[in-house]
């Protein structure tokens, strides 16, 4: 069964209550057995846009990947992200086909 992941691009307006976030979606992506790939750093934009924070995180399924997102615990640590940033969260089920030899 493939992954699940979580592709976020975000743009923060005020850092301290975006840590009320994070501390909030601990719980849930803790849950859902997610794994963070990508946290902020280093990035380069060669094309299209970008936002200032770029996140990957994995889930052990693409269904577990929406039952996070779709949480009570998440829906309610999105209220806490909102307000103080503005986003783009994209879910895709990860592939697991043949590979460039």
């Amino acid at each position: 069964m493939p992954k699940g992941y979580w592709i976020a691009r975000i743009d923060v307006d005020d850092l301290d209550k975006y840590k009320a976030y994070v501390a909030a979606n601990a719980e849930p992506l803790k849950k859902h057995g997610a794994a963070f790939l990508v946290r902020s750093g280093r990035f380069e934009n060669p094309e299209g846009t970008s936002r200032t924070r770029n996140v990957v995180i994995e889930f052990p399924s693409y269904e577990a990947a929406l039952a996070c997102y779709r949480s009570p615990e998440y829906q309610a640590a999105i209220k806490l992200r909102t307000p103080v940033s503005t986003g783009d969260v994209v879910i895709v089920e990860g592939y697991d086909g043949p590979q460039p030899s």
